[in-house]
């Protein structure tokens, strides 16, 4: 066997593989597919798969420090093509798969993607707007049986890629740890995302957090339906698991009705999710086995303060929380300690946290301010791409600008309170949409809710109505009139949405947030099933 000694794991292809010498049948990964079966991955088959496209890549002119982007939904290719890259110092770019339109021509448009891997089911969207990327050189497609796709002619099956049993290996070629890994996108709820760029040491702060938060066990097995585009699937669940050789397993997409199900089946110990899907699983019909399941901790940033304790005890688990962001910052209240409800607070000696007013004063316990933070070792970056003037005044001061409105109690434990600039106020009460959103979301005919604002009919400056976008639970229809019933009986009269918007579905960005502003919009043009309070009085 030959040695790897010139290898870094900090650098995931590295690491995979080392592990392909020492441990190559060992199953990393499992891609659950429902009905139609699931796709195992061990370490043999991470090196080997990652090396073939990184051979594709180079190939179709996709170098060190090129971009290429990655559009698919969580399927095995994501992973291989991560791998790729690092082994050719090339950048990937996940793009969530339900991008589409203007956006999608954005993201590319501004890495400057010189190849896309795409998903079979994600290809019609990409064709729509392949005309105006003139970056693009190479678009190879994923093709998956059971999607039903056939195979166009036009351009590249990756499947040939994989399928080879010989090829022209590629050595690893970055032993940098501080080169890019990735761009990865803010969600843009509020606005066009900005692309942040990764570096290949992320990965030795995922295992970090691993060791001091996360605390997996070599029996534990891991599972997520978040999307693999976003940062929060990376460092809870894919990351780790590759770093310690645990098996961890994966949905196409998130399934709140399947979620239990999928965890039985495969023993799952653990699984991560955000506070908006928590809501969603909740509103699931009860069950009478709902306790009996092998999951003990489930691992959430923003759970509803309302769903928490009920969850726990409905479902037999423990919610370890959390709080962080791809620009940076980071906070977890560990299984047991600190008030329902805190986010927890920052790791000692890793990162100090501030709440400050709109002139960066230091606020007292239990005022509402911005949360900024900083590292107490080396300088606090952000890397914007194509931004300089936006990456600096993110981290102003060398403190990094969070955008949350948070408070801290006596003890330094944080509550999160509004993202800064959406915060809801009517007749003079501000309004936690969250609290509205768990009242309406027990009704049995909902799966989903978001509550947002519009200005105030009144005119009242700084006031809001509020909006209520209901998306009906399969099969059902949602009756308006039941629902201002419901609402005026359980809620407080300020609290009652000004109206309904019906949809078949909440809009959502990769992180599973509501797209408020997608909703709004639709609103203010009168697009839709819309129902106003005053008419069911």
């Amino acid at each position: 066997m030959a040695t790897k000694s010139h290898l870094n794991q900090v650098i995931a292809s590295h690491l995979v593989e080392i592990r392909a010498d020492e441990r190559p049948d060992t199953v990393v990964y499992v891609f659950e597919k429902g009905a139609h079966g699931e796709d195992v991955l061990t370490y043999r088959d991470l090196h080997e798969n990652g090396n073939k496209i990184a051979r594709l890549l180079l190939e179709s002119g996709v170098e060190k420090g090129d971009s290429f982007a990655v559009f698919m939904r969580n399927y095995p290719e994501f992973i291989y093509a991560l791998l790729a890259g690092t082994t050719v110092g090339a950048v990937m770019v996940p793009v969530d798969p339900r991008t589409r339109g203007d956006r999608l021509k954005f993201l590319l448009n501004n890495c400057g993607a010189k190849a896309v891997i795409v998903a079979d089911d994600s290809l019609e969207t990409l064709e729509e707007i392949a005309g105006d990327i003139p970056s693009m050189k190479l678009v190879s497609v994923a093709y998956h049986g059971e999607n039903g796709v056939p195979v166009s002619p036009k351009y590249h099956a990756l499947n040939e890629t994989l399928s080879q049993t010989s090829w022209d290996t590629v050595d690893q070629r970055i032993m940098d740890v501080r080169h890019p890994m990735q761009i990865i996108y803010t969600s843009g709820t509020t606005g066009d995302p900005k692309g942040v760029a990764i570096r290949n040491n992320r990965t030795g702060l995922f295992n970090i957090l691993n060791s001091l938060v996360w605390k997996y066990k070599k029996d534990d097995v891991l599972y997520n339906g978040l999307s693999l585009t976003h940062g929060n699937a990376q460092s809870v669940t894919l990351f780790p698991a590759l770093s310690m050789g645990i098996k961890a397993v994966f949905s196409a997409r998130f399934t709140k009705s399947r979620i239990w199900d999928i965890c039985r089946k495969y023993g799952c110990t653990s699984f991560s999710l955000l506070g908006g899907m928590m809501a969603g699983i909740c509103n699931e019909p009860e069950k009478p086995n709902d306790t009996e399941n092998p999951v003990k901790v489930v691992i959430s940033a923003g759970t509803p303060v309302p769903l928490w304790e009920g969850f726990e005890k409905r479902f037999n688990v423990q919610i370890l929380e959390w709080y962080g962001s791809v620009e940076g910052g980071f906070a977890y209240r560990p299984i047991g300690k600190g008030p329902v409800g805190s986010f927890g607070k920052p790791v000692p000696g890793v990162m100090e946290f501030k709440v400050v007013d709109d002139e960066d004063r230091e606020l007292p316990p239990g005022e509402t301010g911005e949360l900024i933070c900083r590292l107490n070792k080396g300088d606090t970056k952000v890397d914007y791409i194509g931004k300089p003037e936006e990456s600096k005044e993110k981290t102003r001061g060398g403190w990094l600008r969070t955008g949350d409105m948070v408070h801290r109690n006596a003890e330094g434990w944080y509550f999160f309170d509004f993202r800064k600039g959406t915060e809801l106020r009517r007749a003079g009460d501000f309004i936690q949409p969250e609290y509205v959103e768990t009242v309406i979301g027990r009704h049995g005919d909902i799966s989903e809710v978001c509550v947002y604002g519009v200005p105030a009919a009144s005119g009242a400056p700084g006031e809001s109505d509020l909006v209520a976008a209901l998306a009906p639970l399969e099969g059902k229809s949602i009756d308006p009139k039941a629902i201002y019933e419901m609402c005026r009986k359980e809620l407080e009269a300020n609290f009652v949405p000004s109206y309904l918007q019906l949809v078949d579905e909440i809009p959502k960005t990769v992180t599973e947030k509501a797209l408020a502003r997608v909703l709004k919009d639709a609103f203010l043009k009168g697009e839709g099933s819309i129902y106003k309070h005053d008419d069911y009085r």
